[in-house]
């Protein structure tokens, strides 16, 4: 019976000219080299290498065996390939899904980044409204892997990438918050957060219902006593922060996608606002999805830069709630991402 391995002893042997260099190259002895020659030319039935004194030729019965075994190797290489093009190594496409904040806020240098390495995988990429609509999906097979808040009750893999912070926006006519120029909390207190009590009596930019975020916000305003007012409702994530620096009411939004250079007002909350993010699969993850979560989890920034923004988490790291209610890291399953 022939193998892969006698092809590519014979090929190599022709090639070099050589049983040394032959043997050289494929990082074999050579009598274990030879055997495997005779070996091959028992199974074909007859002589395919002429043993010159100073070199190595294939006979008639090697040069028409030749072409078939080149053939059979190339084959071979072929489907090599196309095994790790499926594994996702070396092309392919990866069906990722998350919610709008995400997209907005989180993905696009993740997705520079996987691109400049991976840039023969192709990546589709699926938005949802609410955390819920996100769900649904990764249990109906639409994805690969999901990228947003951590689902209820998921029995698949989950790999937790850290905690995202909320940040009110506030008109930009108010110069340091709700309670004038000196904020709420005295002189020289601009950056303090500000209560979300204080703005009980505002009317909201708020989001469509349809929005996950809105559930977010009702339950933070809930936790501080109150039920939001509303000025506007919008479906669009990005419209929020612009909304609220165009003077219609205050917003609650994620950090990171709040702009550079943004020309309203951004505040912390208190208390403060946050929830956990994961990566999740419905099963353990193939190695495409294995290596886009490994980059996901060291590139993601959950907070952005600069003095307006929120530049701190949970002081202990752990992954909070929408409302500040602790979800620690205990809670969250890793199996499959690790």
């Amino acid at each position: 019976m022939t193998t892969l391995r006698q092809f590519e002893y014979l090929v190599t042997v022709v090639d070099t000219g050589s049983f040394t260099r032959a043997a050289e190259l494929l990082h074999v002895t050579q009598p274990a080299l030879s055997h495997q020659v005779r070996a091959l030319e028992r199974a074909v039935g007859g002589t395919l290498l002429e043993r010159l004194p100073r070199a190595v030729r294939p006979t008639p019965m090697g040069r028409a065996v030749l072409p078939h075994a080149r053939a059979a190797l190339a084959d071979a290489e072929r489907l090599r390939a196309a095994a790790l093009s499926a594994a996702g190594l070396a092309g392919g496409e990866l069906e990722l899904a998350t919610v709008y904040s995400v997209s907005l806020g989180l993905l696009p240098p993740v997705l520079r980044a996987w691109r400049a390495a991976h840039p023969e995988v192709r990546i589709r990429l699926r938005e949802f409204a609410h955390t819920e609509d996100l769900r649904a999906a990764m249990t109906a097979g639409q994805a690969d892997v999901a990228v947003g808040p951590l689902p209820t009750g998921w029995e698949g893999p989950i790999r937790e990438l850290g905690t995202e912070e909320f940040v009110l926006v506030l008109p930009a006519d108010e110069p340091d918050g709700p309670h004038g120029p000196d904020g709420p909390h005295g002189p020289g207190r601009s950056d303090a957060p500000v209560p979300l009590a204080s703005l009980a009596g505002r009317d909201w930019v708020h989001y469509a219902p349809g929005n996950g975020l809105a559930d977010v916000l009702d339950a933070a305003c809930a936790e501080a006593g109150f039920r939001p007012g509303v000025a506007v409702r919008t479906e669009q994530t990005a419209a929020a922060p612009l909304l609220a620096a165009a003077g219609l009411g205050p917003a609650l939004v994620p950090a990171n996608i709040v702009p550079p250079g943004f020309d309203g007002l951004v505040r912390r909350p208190e208390p403060p606002v946050r929830r956990p993010l994961v990566a999740y699969t419905r099963t353990r993850p193939d190695t495409l999805t294995t290596a886009f979560v490994e980059l996901l989890a060291r590139r993601v920034r959950l907070l952005p830069d600069g003095p307006d923004g929120a530049d701190g988490g949970s002081p202990d790291g752990t992954a909070d709630g929408p409302a500040g209610g602790s979800a620690g890291s205990a809670d969250v399953p890793t199996d499959g991402f690790s």
